[in-house]
């Protein structure tokens, strides 16, 4: 069959989605259910700010898919839309720091904030001290607040530390018009603990923890976004249910049930089915458990890869592995491909990282009085492995 010729037909087909938006990330619905509470926390909290008084910096908890982007987004939208109705000079501005090329480094950072404020900078090239200074004068024109929110923050200070919130604090000091106030948004529920102390000190944070959703809500949510989503009928009965209950299990992740549900919706389509039935929320579910694994591995560090890449040649010889085993390999791959060896002890730590992520399996075995070591086996389908072993292997400049 001709490309043009399979697009033709694609066109005529019936589409199970009438609004497939619905079930994407950055779908905003028009009420946030089930966080009464915390959007009302916020919103008492961000409140002096419409009166351009600076509030409390605020940091919000939860585990991925709990809500916290949501109700922020849905709470600083309000705000908006008073201020500009009551000629209020608030500003507020949204940062994911998981994104590339936005918040890998300070400079990047600070080169965002100045864009969000109409100016542009070089990608490169200035010392961050004059782009902190060009912040400065352009927050400082006038007499405004600023709402900084700093989404997935525990990123940002993984990558480039947590100076730049130091920083962040100390603007208002030198600011004679304007004032700042952060809010950041973590999954990680003891982020906060590991900032400098200086750090923390100067934050003065406040902190609200969102809950898990249970199976119930989820399925409330979930049914809400399919209605909006789907054309009438489009969906087997059960199918909302069951995705509910995938989601429950991974802790109450509503935005995994979400996007299980809009998968397993492409998947039936692909195949031609009459609708979207369990067969296709199970294989969207084998489709994104591998393409979640996949991301997580190959979003770390080289050091973390190279690990990774020594289980996989010893593996096919051996069920199970020691850490000793990995670490001689890990050493050989450092010296082919040009890296810095870590230490024993850091790689060890790696492998207890790789059993969180699901990727190994991991359990510690005592050598009496030889100490202890990790027996690692793989845990991982073989079609996932053979994926995610090329991916590294051209991430490394590597091959077997």
């Amino acid at each position: 069959m001709k490309i043009n010729n399979f697009f033709e037909s694609f066109l005529k087909k019936d589409s199970f989605f009438m609004n497939k938006a619905a079930l994407m990330p950055a779908y905003m619905p028009s009420a946030v259910v089930y966080r009464e509470e915390q959007l009302q926390e916020v919103a008492n909290i961000l409140a002096p700010a419409l009166r351009l008084e600076k509030p409390s910096n605020l940091f919000i908890y939860g585990k991925t898919g709990t809500g916290k982007t949501l109700a922020v987004k849905h709470v600083l939208e309000s705000m908006n839309e008073i201020a500009v109705k009551n000629k209020i000079k608030l500003k507020t501005v949204y940062i994911n720091c998981k994104l590339k090329r936005v918040a890998d480094t300070e400079y990047r950072l600070v080169a965002q904030l100045i864009k969000d404020f109409g100016q542009d900078v070089p990608s490169t090239g200035l010392p961050t001290d004059e782009l902190y200074n060009l912040f400065y004068q352009l927050l400082d024109n006038e007499e405004q607040l600023l709402l900084l929110v700093l989404d997935e923050i525990d990123h940002l200070t993984k990558k480039i530390g947590d100076g730049v919130l130091y920083n962040f604090t100390r603007i208002n000091a030198e600011l004679k018009k304007a004032q700042i106030c952060l809010l950041g948004i973590s999954n990680n529920l003891i982020f906060a603990e590991n900032l400098d102390p200086r750090v923390r000190s100067s934050l003065s944070e406040e902190e609200i923890v969102f809950p898990p959703y249970n199976a119930l809500q989820i399925q409330d949510i979930l049914r809400k976004r399919a209605d909006t989503a789907f054309k009438e009928g489009a969906v087997q009965s059960g199918v909302i249910e069951k995705c509910s209950a995938y989601a429950a299990r991974e802790h109450g992740d509503a935005r995994r049930a979400i996007d299980l549900l809009r998968v397993a919706g492409e998947v039936a389509e692909r195949s031609g089915a009459a609708e979207v039935g369990i067969i296709h929320l199970d294989e969207a579910e084998r489709k994104i458990e591998s393409d979640k694994i996949i991301n997580a591995a190959t979003s770390q560090p080289k050091q973390f890869q190279l690990v990774l890449y020594a289980i996989f040649l010893i593996s096919p010889q051996k069920k199970n592995i020691f850490t000793g085993e990995i670490y001689e390999l890990y050493k050989s791959l450092c010296t082919r491909s040009k890296f810095n060896v870590l230490t024993q002890r850091r790689v060890s730590d790696i492998l207890a990282e790789l059993d969180m992520l699901g990727i190994i399996n991991a359990k510690i075995i005592s050598k009496g009085r030889y100490g202890r070591t990790r027996e690692v086996a793989l845990a991982i389908e073989e079609t996932v492995l053979f994926k995610l072993k090329e991916i590294l292997e051209k991430s490394l400049n590597l091959s077997s």
